[in-house]
Order: structure tokens, then sequence, then C-alpha cells
């Protein structure tokens, strides 16, 4: 931004209008300032190195040879143009000089200009985003009287439109290889988002634009003349966001940088850009939309907002639940697995080095929710698989073509994506990047919001203690930890039956885990038989309840947290049916 060679109390003025402007603009002190040595020219590009005392702006008497020339009077239209990034810049140059306005800049945006033919009025180096001469230019309100004699008075000059936007401190703290503190700090811009926010509560007279997006629309809207409040307001709003936006991403960033931090801060702002508005939410009658978080904490950390959709119909609010739910699921594995998801319950899950035959039993552990759900994959879909994926019958009735709303891969070979867009046009494929561990997770509650860790927890992290006379065998503590694995997926109540690597079947959201159990052995059939099971919490019973009922089934192995006062109850009926007792020590409640 440009910078000032003043301090922060030259910016009185830009936080306050009215007869407080005018007061300030009427004083004598408030003449434009020169350096203690006039005859040293000082030009810097930021605020920190250009300090000089407060005193040398209140003691001087001198005017500034390069003050805009007041517009007040002229009835000449003046634009103030400070940009970072210069993106279109030339365009909106060309268009304002076109439509009569003079353009005020300094600097790289001043010397951009010059080279796209566009006239600009320097500022000298010592007239900054900081002064009160380009502050009371903002500020100023038209139809007060008083503000006009006073700018009069000291020669300075309107401007009609302000185009700034800010130092790029969110890509620089967010570069490869991070940033020094030092140089985090240097890129924190001060006159930037003084000049915006001045501009911003002057938009009735100041047409104030942070976005080169906005470049087109608003020289229409200066070309045609109107008067829009609305348009003005708007653009208003866009410009305190922006502002709002940068600040956040300064206090997560110096927080992250405070010794000894909690990992809680006492409080945060998220900032949330608009991605896309949705057909409706959860059901027809509500009005939905989705943002992309971008907080500093989320910058290339994967998942599926920042997915890239190669094909099908927009998603929906429903769609983003399920294929977030499909992706956080599959991503947990290390070998090639396939996730199948309904209503955020996978419902399918199998691991092999095949992963055609991965898909095969996932989709079998329950073709009927299958059908129209979301197939997850951790390998890249090639022309074999998505050929699977296009012709595979439902194992119900073997005619039946499988219908999904979503694929979702960390990757598609061009063979793969071309076979698989044959499937449905409205089939939609989406390629996901591995979520990073440690992330937050917020959710709302009515009037307020619970904030903890991701549940990052994987089995290599769980010490599988047998507390049953009878040890697990090999096979049967790998089918635990499948099985556990999976269930950390599955909505409470949640029971996952388990057996090489493959999901046989689950039983989740049940106000009771008896009832959930008796689901998932429904859909296990005779496969349960010396299969693992996982549940996602402790047993608060066992003799004829779920403990019971899972070993007369002919469980082979049994993975819960433990911490029942019942655990030993529990432990005595796995030993009386001869069945393997695992405690884990850790729940995965999900609600």
């Amino acid at each position: 931004m440009l910078s000032s060679a003043a301090t922060a109390s030259a910016t009185s003025v830009s936080a306050r209008s009215g007869d407080i402007l005018y007061g300030y603009l009427r004083r004598k002190t408030v003449a434009p300032f020169r350096f203690a040595q006039p005859k040293q020219q000082v030009y810097c590009k930021s605020l920190r190195p250009s300090f000089v005392a407060v005193r040398a702006m209140s003691e001087s008497q001198t005017a500034l040879k390069n003050q805009p020339q007041s517009s007040a009077s002229s009835g000449k239209k003046q634009a103030l143009i400070s940009l970072s990034d210069k993106k279109d810049l030339a365009t909106l140059g060309n268009g304002l000089q076109e439509l009569g306005y003079t353009i005020v800049s300094t600097g790289g945006t001043a010397s951009t200009l010059e080279n796209a033919g566009v006239s600009v009025t320097k500022l000298d180096g010592r007239v900054k985003t900081l002064h009160p001469n380009i502050h009371g230019g903002i500020l100023a309100r038209r139809d007060v009287e008083h503000h006009m004699e006073a700018l009069n008075e000291h020669g300075i000059g309107t401007f009609d439109v302000v185009v700034v936007n800010l130092y790029p401190f969110y890509n620089k703290v967010t570069a490869p290889g991070g940033i020094s503190f030092e140089d985090g700090i240097e890129n924190i811009d001060i006159g930037g988002p003084a000049m915006i926010r001045a501009a911003a509560k002057n938009h009735k007279d100041v047409l104030i634009v942070v976005d080169s997006e906005d470049y087109q629309a608003v020289l229409e809207y200066l070309k045609g003349g109107q008067n829009d409040q609305q348009f003005r307001r708007k653009l208003a709003w866009k410009a305190f966001q922006h502002v709002a936006a940068y600040d956040s991403a300064v206090s997560e960033w110096l927080w992250k940088q405070t010794e000894g931090q909690e990992k809680f801060p006492p409080s945060f702002t998220v900032p949330l850009s608009l991605k896309s508005s949705l057909r409706y939410g959860e059901n027809p009658h509500q009005k939905a939309a989705f943002y992309v978080d971008k907080s500093l904490a989320e910058v290339n950390a994967g998942g599926i907002a920042t997915a890239i959709q190669h094909h099908g119909k927009e998603m929906s609010y429903n769609n983003y639940l399920d294929a977030d739910a499909a992706w956080n699921c599959v991503s947990e594995f290390e070998n090639p697995t396939c996730v199948v998801v309904k209503h955020t319950n996978p419902c399918g899950v199998a691991s092999r080095d095949d992963i055609l035959e991965a898909y095969r039993l996932a989709v079998k552990a329950d073709p009927v929710s299958a059908f129209g759900g979301i197939v997850a994959f951790n390998v890249e879909v090639d022309e074999v698989l998505a050929r699977e994926l296009r012709e595979f019958r439902s194992p119900t009735d073997g005619e039946t073509r499988m219908f999904y709303e979503i694929v979702v891969a960390p990757k598609y070979t061009a063979k793969g994506l071309e076979v698989l867009k044959g499937k449905s046009k409205i089939l939609r494929i989406l390629e996901a990047k591995k979520n990073d561990q440690g992330k937050l997770s917020l959710r709302q509650v009515g009037g307020g919001w619970l904030a903890q860790d991701s549940d990052d927890i994987t089995p290599e992290d769980i010490s599988f203690k047998a507390v049953s006379d009878k040890t697990p065998t090999e096979s049967e503590l790998a089918d635990a930890k499948f099985a556990w694995l999976c269930v950390k997926h599955v909505k409470s109540n949640a029971i996952v039956i388990a057996k090489n690597n493959c999901m046989l079947g689950m039983g989740s959201g049940q106000p009771n885990r008896v009832e959930s159990l008796r689901l998932a052995f429904k859909k296990a059939g005779e496969e349960a038989k010396g299969a693992a099971l996982a549940s996602d919490a402790f047993f608060p019973f066992a003799w004829k309840d779920a403990v019971e009922e899972a070993c007369e089934k002919g469980i082979g192995a049994i993975a819960e947290p433990g911490g029942s006062i019942r655990d030993q109850d529990a432990i005595d009926c796995c030993n009386k049916y001869g069945v393997s007792l695992l405690f884990t020590n850790v729940r995965h409640f999900r609600h």
C-alpha cells in the first residue's frame, strides 16, 4: 500500500466524520506537514522505516507542493488508486480517464498506470495514506457545508472514487517455507485499511472498490451517471468485509506466534468466502449456500471444500455432507480402499490390493443402501475401475446397474475420467486432497459454537488390550482394528462387524446399543461368525444384553473402549463364550 511518513496520530481523521472532521481541518496546526529537514525528499514503501515524530506534523505550517487540486472547488472528479494487486489496473485506469477522472496515485501503482498510457497526478513522497489531507478528501461529506468550506480553505481535494487493495499478507504468511516474524509484521497493511474504512463509511459520496472483479461494473455505473445507493452500499459492505477478513488473518497469525498460546484463543474470527449458492438446503423449503473457510489453518489443508468437480450436476447441501463423510472415512485407510456412504454413514467399506475387489465388496455389504449413495476411493481411478463403476450391476438382482450421486477420489487418469463421465450426465465426479490432521472442528448450537480437535486417532495410536482369558489371533486382531477404524465414522450408537478387511454390517444412530448391534448382525448374516465387532462406546450391560447376544451369534472378538462400572460383567461373559475382548480406552462418539 501507499505508506505514510507520519504515524497513527494522523489517522484520527480517518476514524471520525461530521463536526469532528470539520474541527480537525479548521485547526491551524493541521496545515500539511513537511519533514524536519525540508530539503530532503523522502520516499518510502513501508510505514515502519518511515516513522517521523508526530511533532514534525503538528509544527509544520508549509503547504504541500503536490497536493491534488481541490475537486471540491473545481468540480473535477478525482479517483485515488493504491493497489498491491494490480490485476486489470490498466483497464480501470483507462476507463476512469475516459470518463474524465483525474487519477491520483503514487509508487508502483502510478508507474503501472503510466506504462498503460494513463495520466497520473503523483503524490509527493511525503503525502502518504495516513495524512489528514488524504482522509479529509475522502471523509468530507459533500452535503455538509462546513466540511466543504474547510476543504476549500486548506486546498484539499475530494476523492469521488477510491480503489484500494491490501498488502498480500495472506499470501506471504502461507507461502511454502513460511515467513519470518519480522517479515510478517512488515506485511501488515496500515494505510490501506484506513483508506478503505474511510471511503466505505462515506460511501454516499465516495465509491470504494476493493475487488478487481468489480471494475467493469463500476465503470458502467459511473458511465451511466447513476446514483444507486444500493450499489454503493454493496461495495461498502464488500470493503468492510475485505478489511475484516484481512484483520482476521493477521489476528490468527499473531496468535500462532505467541509463546504458550492456548489451543482455543479467547476469541477468533472465521473468514468465510461464498463458493456457491445452492438450490436448497437439507430440505427443499430451506435456502442454502456453501462457503469456503479462508482461515490460515485451512490453506492447502485438503478436504471436500476445495475439491475439483470434473463432471456432473451442481453439488447440493446433502451432497457436500455425504461427500465429506465418505472422503473423511476413506482417507483413514492406508491400503487401497473403497467406502460407500449413505446419509453420512458408511454402509460399505473394504480394503484390498485389488481395488476392483474392494469396490465390489463395499457395495455387497449393503447394496440396497449403496444405490444412490456416494462412492469414495483412496487410490487413482483408472479406465478399468471406471468401467467397473459404470457397468456394475446390483448384487441384489444382478441386473440393475448401480446408480451413484458422487464418486470422489484423489485423482483420475484421463481415460478413466472419460469413461466415468459416460455413466451419467448428473454423476458428480470429485477430485479431492487428503485432509490434514489436527484441524479444528466447529459445530453450531443455538446462540454459540462448539470447538474441538478433529478425531484423528488411528488404530496405530491405540493399545488394543486383551482383557479376556482368550487372546485374539493375529487375524482377529486385524479384523478388530479394521472394524474399529470403520466404527469411528458411524453415527452413535454405532456397531460395526468386519472380517478380512471388509465391513459385513453396521448399525447406526439407535438410542440404545442393543438395537444398533441387532441391525449390524442382520446385515452381516452368517458371515458374522468368527468376525470382529467394534463398538464406539462401552457396553453398559453384558448379560442378556448386547455382549451376550454378540457372543451367542458366534462373534470371534469384540473391541470396545471399556470404562463401564460393569466392565467385569463383559469380561466374564466373553470368558464364558470363549470370545476375545479388547479394551481400547478410546471412545468414538459421533453425533
